[in-house]
């Protein structure tokens, strides 16, 4: 678990994150969500060590971050996995490399041990036959698999995802949000992403926390935000007519209104 209590972080005169409390639990996908500005990148650079906040904690498992000793804090990042928006793999590895690098860098593993859990974590994320392929030669899909595969593959805590689904086409992002959902259940991981992506919000959303103007304006789950009667969430979420009126079948569904296994066909035949 990670909790946020009241982190503050400015640059100048200017406040970026404005007294920001949160609590994000394991086995959970937690997501930040706001406008261009509004803090939620720097929040997550706070959260993961990158930015010292000027006030607040950041606490993991009870204890604050910026708190920890030398050994206390080698041992959370050894426990913290990140997926990057541009899945920042080396262009000069191979994929089976690329994955192993964690091993590589924190394990005492043998070479056996490191090809066996590299072989588990492309299985997981559906990765056949390109081991021996170079970044270059994969699709971009591809590229976010081979990229959460590494962020897994020391079994982490936490993990961090920085838009996922940055320059994917929407079926791939969905392979993607299922895969970072399962892998948070099975690993029993504490995720957070940052995120502009409304299919994620509504489909892996378990806790949402939305900034704007550097402060929390709304938390809550996938299901409460479809009743959620904050203005400006609504206007960010729900910004075009159809996905308003995707929002009022939503809330249909939820109430019981109609049923969630409908036939359309037959709804709308004359």
């Amino acid at each position: 678990m990670i909790e946020l209590v009241n982190v503050k972080k400015g640059f100048g005169a200017k406040v970026v994150v404005n007294g920001v409390s949160a609590v994000m639990k394991s086995s959970t996908t937690n997501l930040i969500i706001g406008s261009s500005g509004s803090g939620k990148t720097v929040l997550l650079k706070c959260m993961i060590g990158l930015f010292k906040p000027d006030e607040g904690q950041v606490l993991y498992e009870g204890i604050d971050l910026y708190s920890m000793n030398e050994g206390q804090l080698k041992e959370v990042r050894k426990q913290i996995g990140m997926l990057f928006q541009g899945s920042a793999l080396f262009d000069s590895k191979t994929v089976k490399e690329n994955v192993q690098f964690p091993l590589d860098m924190f394990t005492n593993f043998t070479t056996l041990e490191k090809e066996k859990r590299v072989d588990e974590v492309l299985e997981r994320v559906r990765i056949e036959g390109a081991h021996l392929k170079s970044p270059s030669e994969i699709s971009g899909g591809m590229k976010k698999r081979v990229a959460l595969a590494r962020a897994v593959v020391l079994n982490p805590k936490y993990l961090f995802c920085d838009e996922p689904n940055s320059g994917l086409d929407p079926q791939t992002s969905l392979v993607i949000d299922k895969l970072i959902r399962d892998l948070t259940l099975e690993y029993q991981i504490t995720t957070v992403i940052n995120t502009h992506d409304m299919n994620s919000v509504m489909e892996i959303g378990d806790y949402i926390l939305y900034m704007y103007q550097g402060k929390k304006e709304w938390e809550g789950t996938r299901k409460e935000i479809i009743f959620s009667k904050n203005q400006r969430l609504n206007d960010f979420i729900f910004a075009s007519e159809f996905l308003r009126d995707a929002k009022d079948m939503r809330m249909l569904e939820e109430t019981g209104k109609i049923p969630n296994d409908r036939d359309m066909d037959q709804m709308t035949r004359p």
